[in-house]
């Protein structure tokens, strides 16, 4: 039994892992293929993000949405514990690329927010805000502490990161949820309804208080 289990728990992870990145492969190919055509490498759709004369909130929010698929699909595979062992090359330059592209992800975020306000005004803008200064911070210490061979810090920061970089994800997700339990109740165009409200801060920052319980422990 012992053995059935010591096999079974990574194998499980794995499936865990793998269920994730599926159920989360439609908003991933939704942002890259928007991001891309904001970008000039499609025929851009009508969309309230996208402004004549918008100057810099162009380029940045699709930059945004671009960076922000690639992070959100790559950094589940991170935390599955026989990449890192059989395949380290793999690791160090996919979290490279996680951490690049999430400081590119949360500075392109801010400057939309600092150009153009966001479309549920100062709450949204308020925590939308900490959530990319949040990103950016904790792409830097994954990055440094990985660097300096501090391993364990490290690691800490990574799972701060991958809460963070699936942030966009959980918030749709979130609303896919409430909308199905309860048709939209308090939430509405403008986002000023009081689930909205809520959401602003509810796709991040109880998970980084619960990871930080964990890490406690």
């Amino acid at each position: 039994m012992f053995k059935v289990a010591r096999y079974w728990r990574p194998v499980g992870f794995v499936l865990l892992i793998s269920g994730l990145v599926l159920l989360m492969l439609p908003f991933v190919r939704y942002a890259f293929v928007f991001g891309a055509e904001g970008l000039g490498l499609g025929e851009l759709r009508d969309s309230y993000l996208f402004r004549d004369g918008g100057g810099l909130s162009n380029p940045a929010i699709f930059g945004h949405m671009l960076c922000g698929a690639v992070v959100t699909l790559l950094v589940p595979v991170q935390l599955i514990p026989w990449v890192r062992r059989l395949l380290p090359w793999w690791h160090r330059w996919a979290g490279r690329i996680i951490t690049g592209l999430g400081l590119m992800t949360g500075a392109a975020g801010l400057l939309y927010i600092l150009q153009r306000g966001s479309v549920g005004g100062w709450p949204m803008d308020l925590g939308f805000g900490i959530y990319g200064l949040c990103l950016i911070v904790s792409c830097v210490q994954t990055l440094r502490f990985a660097r300096a061979g501090q391993m364990d810090r490290h690691r800490r920061w990574a799972l701060r990161t991958f809460w963070l970089a699936i942030g966009s994800w959980l918030y749709r997700f979130h609303y896919g949820l409430w909308y199905l339990a309860t048709d939209g109740a308090a939430s509405n165009a403008n986002f000023s309804g009081a689930f909205d409200l809520v959401q602003n801060f509810a796709f991040y920052l109880p998970y980084l208080l619960g990871l930080e319980l964990y890490l406690r422990r």
